[in-house]
């Protein structure tokens, strides 16, 4: 694929990353027929300035506040040389935490590419390698943010990222006043000093979270870190919560036992009644 940038063992991380986040290996369809199972869940393709995103949200009272759950890279490469054409999810662990939020108004949003409408033109793959969070991703997915509280009639937003889509949700929340909390999962929130970690090419034409930490420190947050996780290591999360002003890392939360996409379903209603860490270090309830 011409304009990727990635060479050698790059790819090779960027194949391991996408299986480790894949989880077990259920079929595509997935999260699409167990959402769908749900009456409660209505799905929706939202039209933005650069792509057609997939959507299904939950709103039973209109006018609370929106819980906007972000996917992560899904099945980015099918190979450690060879792009996939279809990057949505294999695993349905971010629409299953999605479906277990106990909020009144829920969505799971997929990104650029996932679950994407039969016939529909065929993206980029770069929006999933290289440039996954550019500047057309993170516009995007904050314009289908927008439609969607809109719907909802909310006036304020909670995100939650898991993996990349943790970096996402800060990049979104960097540019957004009605963000009042952000809750993070195994976030790649640093892309650069993860790959500098494990020794491969740097993104190109994206975005870096931990560049927009002082812009995102007004924000409540809390970090979710799996002990085990090999992927992104708590130092990726720890550097970023200092970065916000955070300098004890108490907006961190440490996740016994979990890995980078195992570990966190069972224990997520849970984690959720962890409190916001809003600067300078003020809890939120």
């Amino acid at each position: 694929m011409s304009g990727i940038p990635f060479r050698g063992v790059g790819r090779l991380f960027l194949f391991v990353l996408a299986v480790a986040a894949s989880g077990c290996t259920l079929h595509p369809g997935g999260a699409a027929e167990r959402i769908a199972a749900d009456a409660a869940w209505e799905k929706s393709y939202i039209q933005t300035s650069h792509f057609v995103l997939t959507s299904w949200h939950r709103f039973s009272k209109p006018g609370e506040p929106l819980t906007v759950y972000i996917e992560g890279d899904g099945k980015a490469w099918l190979s450690r040389s060879r792009l996939s054409e279809d990057p949505t999810p294999l695993d349905t662990l971010v629409a299953d935490l999605a479906r277990g939020d106990p909020s009144a108004n829920v969505a799971y949003l997929a990104r650029p590419g996932q679950y994407a409408a039969s016939g529909s033109a065929l993206c980029d793959a770069a929006y999933w390698a290289g440039r996954r969070f550019s500047e057309e991703v993170i516009t995007a997915v904050d314009e289908s943010v927008d439609r969607l509280r809109q719907k909802a009639k909310a006036t304020k937003i909670h995100l939650v990222g898991y993996s990349g889509g943790a970096a996402v949700a800060v990049l979104i929340a960097a540019r957004r006043y009605d963000v009042i909390g952000v809750r993070t999962i195994a976030g790649n929130l640093d892309h650069k000093a993860l790959n500098e970690y494990h020794r491969v090419d740097a993104l190109s034409g994206s975005l870096n979270p931990i560049d927009y930490a002082s812009d995102v420190s007004r924000i409540p947050m809390r970090h979710f870190v799996g002990t085990k996780d090999r992927v992104v290591p708590a130092f990726i999360v720890q550097s970023f919560a200092r970065r916000t002003g955070d300098l004890s890392c108490r907006s961190v939360t440490e996740v016994e036992g979990a890995t980078h996409s195992t570990g966190w379903r069972e224990k997520w209603v849970s984690l959720l009644l962890d409190p916001l860490l809003a600067a300078p270090g003020r809890m939120v309830d």
